[in-house]
């Protein structure tokens, strides 16, 4: 589903501007609309963070951007809690910007993405802070393309570990 929703963004709002999306996530829009977070790439290869707006009109899906920004410009992003499974974060740029993901793993993969084109392209000191640093690092087995299920399996082996301590007999 996401890799449709990330076609279609890619072909009918970034294709056209002529930049290359990279990474988008939901997040919590206002009421029922459905807002997605995006990192693109411009032709003269600056990084753009946008919010865009999904819209359905007469059976036909449109997106609208309703708020943008360079990487550049992004001072710091907070992810909130490092030992909690949230999906809450801030990004500050001239002023902080709160949002809530999805899910806490798709803000792990916008923080990733955003902390790959900053290598790319600008190499800046970009800060970020309250975010579990295994799961940040690109080279971790955790960072796949399996973002979802990794982290849930990493869960899972946790709680195996757990049950089993819990049924070994104290001598």
């Amino acid at each position: 589903m996401s890799s449709l929703v990330k076609e279609d963004l890619a072909k009918k709002l970034f294709g056209p501007r002529r930049q290359r999306l990279h990474e988008f996530i939901e997040v919590e829009g206002s009421g029922a609309e459905r807002c997605y977070l995006c990192a693109a790439v411009t032709k003269s290869e600056e990084v753009e963070i946008c919010m865009v707006k999904h819209l359905r009109v007469d059976r036909e899906e449109k997106y609208e951007i309703v708020e943008k920004w360079f990487l550049r410009d992004l001072e710091m992003i907070d992810g909130k809690e490092a030992d909690t499974d949230n999906p809450y974060f801030d990004m500050h740029f001239h002023k902080v910007y709160s949002l809530e993901a999805y899910s806490c793993a798709s803000k792990y993969t916008f923080a990733r993405t955003l902390n790959k084109l900053n290598e790319m392209y600008l190499k800046k000191d970009l800060k970020m802070v309250n975010f579990d640093d295994t799961y940040l690092s690109d080279d971790s087995i955790w960072s796949s393309n399996n973002r979802d299920c990794l982290v849930l399996m990493r869960i899972c082996f946790y709680a195996s570990n757990l049950l089993c301590l819990s049924l070994c007999p104290l001598s």
